[in-house]
Order: C-alpha cells, then structure tokens, then sequence
C-alpha cells in the first residue's frame, strides 16, 4: 500500500505528522491481509482490527487505563485519514461506541469493556433503530421492566439495521424504561450480551449483496441492573453522544477516500479530452466543489477539536455535506467509468449501491436537517 498524497493539511500540529510518518513505515512493514475467498467481509475487517490494534492504531483517544494511548481525537483522525489515502479499510468503527461508554458508564464498565473492544476480543453492536422509530429513537418501542427488587429487568421488542449482530457479542442496546416520562427522558441504555435466552439474531441481506445489516428481537430477555450504563433516563444524552461521533466526516477516512476518487475521474477527464458524455465535466466540477466544501467544513471542526469542544448538533451539518458528496461522487464515478458498472463487476458499483444508504444510515437527511434548524438555527417549530 502506498499512500497518495492529497490536500488535507487540518494544520495538525507537529506530533500529528510524527504520527503519520510512523503509520505509513509500519503500513509499509504490515501490508494488508487478502480477503480469502470463502471469508465474509466483517471477519475479513476483523482480522484487521486485530491487526492494527497490535500496531498500536486502535483508540488513540482513549485513555491509557482503559487500553488506549491517552492521545487526542485528532490522534486518531490522522491515522483514518492515512488509511483512507492508502486504500486500507478504516480503523474500526468504535469509537463512538467507546466515547459513549466514557462518558456514561461507571469506572468499573469501562475498565472491564473497554480493553476487549479495542483489542476486537469483545465484537459490538449498537441497537437504536427499529421498525417504527428508525432515525426517530424517542419514538422506540422497546420496553425493559425492572423487577420488583430492582436487581434486574425484563426486555421485550425489536431492533432492526443493527450491524454485525450476527459477530458481536454484546449490543449496546436502548429501551424504554418509563412508560409516562416524556420521551427523551425515558429511555436507558444496557450492555446486552447476545447470547442472553430470548435474543435472536436475523441477519439481512443488502441490494450489493452483503449480510452487514440484522433484526434483534428480544422476547423475555434478562438483563441484570449492574449491565444498565448510566441512571434510567441516561439513554437520549448517551444515544446523541454516539450519533454526533458517528456522523462526522473525520473519523471515517472518508476524505482521503473521496479524494482518490476524485482524482482519479480528474485524470480521466484529462486523458480522454473529447468525446466525453454531454455534461460529464460539469458534473465532476460539482464534485470537486462538494469535496472542497467538505473538507474546509472539516478544517473549521478540526480547530474546534484542538479547542477542546467534544461532538455536537453541528455533526448534522457533517453528515448532510458527506452524503451529498459520497451520493453525487458515486453517480458521477459510473458515469466516467463505464468498465465499473455491475456487468463488468466494478469495485466502484458496490460503493455506489452503499452510497444510496448514506441519506438514511445515521439518521436520515430530513432529521439531520430538521437538528440544525431547531438547534443550531433556533429556528421556531411549525406544529
């Protein structure tokens, strides 16, 4: 693997560039596993997880107690950024899982969980969306009763695209646990191991043809009240926690990714000069200045960052931005490449297929919008 360089100078610091030159000797020294044929994609993902944990690249931000580095959010950044312009798969996505449990769990669930996640001993998921409140979790229907002693609770109901289910051991899981608070104020989040009595796992199989996504249902499930994070009621505060990192363009890789992209339709265009599809060029000037906009959008985060200010509302601006680049970047792709279409089984098609899921995975674009009008713009409600 070798890494392409590409504008995305987030003015990091000095040790953030050592950072980087460190990754790519030991990319050089550690190339990436093939996939075996008979291998599906999230063991393949897992083996390298394993992989770059013993580099020392899984959970930079975390402090050392708990199995991280004890570095910085942008720590980490850099390092998804170098994987991205490699072509590599992306660090695992758990940080979100692992801020959430920072944030909310006891001492005692962190040092016992969170060293197994970063390691990829322990496998997670995540149980938010169901049938009928998808990118609306104060409207979930799932229940967890506690018991008369209070020593643990009874859970029934549905989850559904829970990623992975089906190689996970635990599932940070939500529920409803008041039946007559307001909505946001009622819900409590738990560790569920997946191998508890009454849970069943049922994975789905997607248009490209992967089995990423499952349905959790949960009939009579015990789950003990030291397996709760956080008091009842903790569940809405954990749950934004864990979206606003999930839906942020730095920790993906995305950039780099989107940039190779990029730059590979800009040497097509360069290459074949005439005979190109009426509005092909304009097309990918729209995705030039899409991507630029996306990155001076994640310059404007990266300093916030080095200020100190954790994830918040304004993550919903980063996912309408990322999907509106990733969606048009795509369509434009096979446009340009017409070898990469699913007749003549192109890599690009499997990610444009992926890309039609990016305005619904989240929480879709109708909330991310309807988050910055009420509480970035502060924007009256019409009801």
């Amino acid at each position: 693997m070798t890494r392409q360089d590409l504008p995305l100078d987030f003015g990091d610091p000095s040790d953030l560039t050592r950072l980087r030159h460190e990754l790519r000797a030991w990319l050089a020294e550690h190339p990436l596993p093939e996939r075996r044929p008979d291998e599906e994609p999230a063991l393949f993902l897992h083996r390298w997880h394993r992989m770059l944990h013993s580099g020392g690249w899984v959970g930079l931000d975390v402090p050392e107690e708990y199995g991280g580095r004890g570095l910085t959010a942008l720590h980490q950044v850099a390092v998804s950024d170098e994987l991205g312009a490699c072509r590599a798969p992306g660090v695992p996505r758990i940080g979100y899982l692992a801020h959430a449990l920072l944030e909310f769990a006891s001492h005692e669930q962190r040092a016992r969980l969170l060293p197994r996640m970063l390691t990829g001993d322990d496998v997670w998921c995540q149980g938010f969306s169901e049938p009928g409140a998808g990118s609306d979790l104060a409207g979930m229907a799932t229940y967890a009763r506690r018991a008369e002693d209070g020593g643990h609770y009874t859970i029934n109901g549905q989850k559904l695209w829970t990623s992975y289910a089906q190689y996970s051991r635990y599932c940070l899981l939500l529920a409803r646990t008041d039946t007559e608070a307001r909505a946001h104020r009622s819900i409590t989040a738990f560790v569920l191991p997946l191998d508890r009595p009454g849970v069943t796992v049922r994975p789905l199989k997607a248009a490209n043809g992967d089995d990423e996504f499952c349905e959790l249902f949960l009939d009579d499930v015990r789950i003990e009240a030291a397996e709760r994070i956080g008091a009842e009621g903790d569940g809405w505060p954990l749950a934004m926690t864990t979206v606003n990192y999930e839906r942020n363009a730095l920790d993906t890789g995305h950039l780099s990714k989107y940039g190779l992209l990029l730059e590979r339709l800009r040497r097509e265009l360069h290459d074949r000069s005439g005979g190109l599809p009426d509005g092909i060029v304009s097309a990918v000037g729209r995705c030039v200045v899409d991507y630029e906009v996306l990155v001076a959008h994640a310059r404007r985060r990266t300093a916030e960052r080095l200020a100190g200010r954790t994830a918040g509302p304004e993550s919903s601006i980063d996912k309408l931005l990322m999907t509106r680049a990733e969606q048009r970047l795509y369509e434009t792709a096979l446009r340009v490449l017409p070898d990469q279409l699913a007749e003549a089984g192109g890599a690009v098609y499997g990610e444009y297929l992926y890309s039609r899921a990016a305005s619904v995975y989240g929480g879709t674009s109708q909330i991310q919008r309807n988050i910055i009008a009420k509480r970035l713009l502060r924007l009256p409600s019409t009801s």
